[in-house]
C-alpha cells in the first residue's frame, strides 16, 4: 500500500529521530547507509521532508539533517502526506475510479476496513514511539 519511496522516508525520519539525544546531525551518506537505501533517493527525499517541515537541515561543515523534539512528536501521517499524499486512504484497491460503497469493486468492503485501520495507525503513532523501539533494540530499520 505504501510506495517504496514513502517507506524509505519513514525509515529516514525514524533514523534521525533515534539520534535526537546525541544532538548530532546526520549526512545523506550516513542516513542512506543506516537504512540501507540509495543515497540518491535518500537525498531527494530529505529535501522534500525539509520543505514540508517534517525534518530540518543546516548547511555547512557542521551541518546535516536533524529533527526537533516537536518533530519527534509528529504523527507518521505527516511523513506519508509529505511523500505519497493521503489518497491511499480513499483509493480503490483495484484502481477503479468510481469505486464506492454503492458501486464497490470485489474487494471494496474488506479493503476499506484495512485502509481505516492503517489510517488509525498513521494518525496515532508518533515518530518518537517508533524510534524508541529502535533505540531499545525492539525493532530494526534494516534486515
Amino acid at each position: 500500500m505504501l510506495s517504496v519511496t514513502c517507506k524509505i522516508a519513514i525509515k529516514a525520519v525514524i533514523y534521525l529521530a533515534s539520534r535526537y539525544g546525541s544532538g548530532e546531525k546526520a549526512g545523506i551518506k550516513e542516513i542512506a547507509a543506516g537504512i540501507n537505501a540509495s543515497e540518491h533517493t535518500v537525498g531527494k527525499l530529505l529535501q522534500t521532508l525539509v520543505k514540508k517541515g517534517v525534518i530540518n537541515s543546516i548547511k555547512g561543515p557542521s551541518g546535516g539533517f536533524y529533527v526537533t523534539s516537536e518533530q519527534r512528536r509528529q504523527p507518521l501521517m505527516n511523513i506519508l502526506d509529505a511523500v505519497d499524499g493521503k489518497d491511499i486512504f480513499t483509493q480503490c484497491a483495484l484502481g477503479l475510479n468510481k469505486c464506492s460503497a454503492t458501486h464497490p469493486c470485489p474487494v471494496h468492503h474488506d479493503f476499506k476496513i484495512a485502509r481505516d485501520q492503517l489510517k488509525v495507525i498513521f494518525t496515532t503513532k508518533r515518530v518518537a514511539d517508533l524510534c524508541n523501539q529502535v533505540n531499545n533494540g525492539l525493532a530494526y530499520l534494516v534486515d
